[in-house]
């Protein structure tokens, strides 16, 4: 008899350690914790919405130029092209490359309007698109905005397929 207590003891409290994890988990944004590391998603199911909406926002805070594309996409090679073409350093997200693309895509179009890819981002603010992209430095209008960025954000180094610091030509 002292063992069926004792069992149905331990297992209340295994039940209520779980639901003690689970509170605390929910809470503290657990997602969130497993990427600060290595910005990648846990294999228990990838990052949750809120969580790839925070990704995006980080990584678009923390670098001037940023390019959430597509391996694949013709638009997003033009896209870097143009930001080749200028020296500029860039961040770029490859969608179909990463464990939570969809969700980050999903939250891009939650956060811009557009789904498409690629969405540039300069400066924290969404310029659009690869055609975007390229017709604003057909104006003459994309150097400026690069060289407005925050100059935490200018030095930032790409781990993207940017050319290195950006120096305009004057």
């Amino acid at each position: 008899m002292d063992m069926a207590i004792f069992r149905a003891s331990l297992i209340l409290d295994v039940i209520l350690i779980q639901i003690y994890c689970l509170c605390f988990v929910s809470s503290f944004d657990f997602f969130t914790f497993l990427r600060m590391g290595n910005l990648t998603s846990s294999s228990a199911g990838g990052l949750s919405s809120t969580a790839c909406a925070q990704y995006v926002q980080e990584v678009v805070t923390q670098n001037c130029v940023v390019i959430f594309s597509k391996t694949t996409c013709p638009y997003c090679k033009m896209a870097k092209n143009v930001f080749n073409e200028i020296g500029a350093t860039y961040k770029v997200v490859e969608l179909d490359e990463h464990n939570d693309g969809r969700r980050l895509q999903e939250a891009l179009a939650r956060m811009t309007g557009a789904r498409t890819v690629p969405r540039v981002f300069i400066n924290g603010n969404c310029i659009g698109g690869g055609s975007d992209t390229k017709q604003l430095h057909q104006q003459g209008k994309l150097v400026p905005l690069i060289e407005q960025c925050a100059p935490c954000c200018a030095a930032s180094s790409s781990d993207g397929s940017g050319s290195g610091q950006f120096e305009s030509a004057k």
